[in-house]
C-alpha cells in the first residue's frame, strides 16, 4: 500500500468516507460525524498539503490529516510552545477494516513528525466515543485532559475535545511512502 498526499480531487472520495465512517459510527452507538464536514474546509486543507492517502491499487484504503497547526482552544500555550503536530480525521475505508491499517497510519503519522522535528503526535478525540478513547490509548497514547468549551470546526458546540499525546520516533510502518519528505518543524527548517 501507497501514502500520497491527497489532490483537490479526492474531496468527493473524502466527504464519502466521512459519510461511511458517520454511518458505521451510528451502528456501533455513537454519535460522532453526525453533522456534516463543509467541502470547501476540506479542500483547503488539502491544498495546504497536509491530508494523505493510503491507496491499495486502484482502491482508496484509508486517510488521515497530519498537520503542525492546533485547532485553537485545545492545547495550552505551555504545550503549544513543544515541537507537535496534530492527527485529525483518520478514517479507514470499511472495506480495508480489520487490518491495522490505523494503528499503522498513527505510526507513520509518528514516524513523519519525528522526521519534521516533533517531539509529540497529539489528538482530540470524540469527546462521548469512549471506544475510540480506547483504542488510542491501546495504541501508546496518553489522555491529557478533556476540553468540552468552545465551538466546533464545523459549527455547534464543541465535541472532540478528549486530548491525548505520545511521542515520536522513527517507526517502520509498512507503507511505500509517496508524500514528499515533511518540512521541519525547527525555525529556519
Amino acid at each position: 500500500m501507497k501514502i500520497t498526499t491527497a489532490q483537490a480531487d479526492d474531496v468527493a472520495t473524502l466527504l464519502a468516507f466521512r459519510e461511511e465512517a458517520a454511518a458505521w459510527l451510528t451502528r456501533i452507538g455513537t454519535d460522532q460525524w453526525q453533522r456534516p464536514y463543509p467541502a470547501e474546509r476540506l479542500l483547503a486543507t488539502i491544498q495546504s498539503g497536509t491530508v494523505f492517502m493510503v491507496r491499495d491499487g486502484d482502491a482508496t484504503a484509508a486517510t488521515i490529516t497530519l498537520t503542525p497547526e492546533a485547532e485553537e482552544g485545545l492545547w495550552r500555550e505551555q504545550e503549544l510552545g513543544e515541537p507537535s503536530m496534530f492527527i485529525n480525521k483518520l478514517t479507514v475505508a470499511r472495506t480495508h477494516a480489520g487490518q491495522n491499517l490505523g494503528g499503522r497510519l498513527l505510526d507513520w503519522a509518528g514516524d513523519r513528525a519525528y522526521r519534521a522535528g516533533a517531539k509529540w503526535l497529539r489528538l482530540d478525540a470524540w469527546t462521548t466515543n469512549e471506544a475510540l478513547q480506547r483504542y488510542y490509548l491501546q495504541q501508546g497514547f496518553e489522555h491529557v485532559r478533556t476540553v468540552r468549551e468552545g465551538g466546533a470546526v464545523n459549527g455547534g458546540a464543541r465535541v472532540s475535545g478528549w486530548l491525548a499525546q505520545r511521542r515520536t520516533a522513527p517507526v517502520e510502518h509498512g507503507f511505500e511512502d509517496l508524500a514528499p519528505a515533511p518540512s521541519s518543524l525547527m525555525a529556519g527548517g
